[in-house]
């Protein structure tokens, strides 16, 4: 007789509630090790190491920014929108003006706190971008398709879509960009099966 069968009759168990025992164990050991393998946005007690916290984008129009990083791409309000006080460290940061005025939110996706930030800035023309676009923001989505759609029906500038492999090569993806309302260059992707 073999040991597995030796032990649920020990323990009084049917074999049929024994081996749903195995399987529920062997199911919370890999949710388990995926959980510890699963980044934390939280911040650690070794504040020695590097962190990419969040990319900041200067908008003009706070609503309509969010028509595409909350209600398209999907990204939350980590917070209500807040105005800046005078002196705010943006100023001299951004080089911002101080007759202009400055609102600021920060975004959170559903494995990251405060990723993204829009800051508003009215009172003062910001500038166009030039060519070529000097940065990108990268952002996985889980329908590239129809993300793309809504983007295109806002009227925005778009690439055409283009499939292409990790350098490793583990994986195939699918990505294609737009230039938001402010110019800034977004590039999305989906993983392929």
């Amino acid at each position: 007789m073999n040991r597995p069968l030796l032990f649920h009759k020990r323990c009084g168990m049917s074999p049929r509630s024994f081996a749903m025992v195995i399987a529920l164990t062997l199911l919370l050991q890999g949710w388990a090790c995926q959980t510890a393998q699963r980044p934390s946005s939280a911040p650690t007690s070794d504040a020695s190491g590097l962190l990419f916290k969040r990319v900041t984008l200067l908008v003009s129009n706070l609503e309509r920014s969010l028509g595409i990083y909350r209600d398209i791409l999907g990204f939350t309000l980590n917070a209500p929108v807040s105005e800046s006080s005078p002196d705010s460290y943006s100023y001299p940061v951004f080089r911002i003006p101080k007759e202009g005025k400055i609102r600021f939110v920060s975004l959170d996706t559903k494995t990251q706190e405060r990723t993204l930030a829009l800051t508003e800035v009215t009172g003062i023309p910001l500038p166009k971008p030039s060519q070529p676009l000097m940065s990108a923001a990268v952002i996985r989505v889980p329908d590239l398709a129809n993300t793309i759609q809504k983007i295109k029906a806002l009227g925005l500038e778009t690439t055409e879509p283009k499939i292409a492999r990790s350098a490793d090569g583990k994986f195939a993806f699918i990505e294609q960009a737009f230039v938001d309302y402010d110019g800034h260059l977004i590039v999305l992707y989906q993983l392929l099966p």
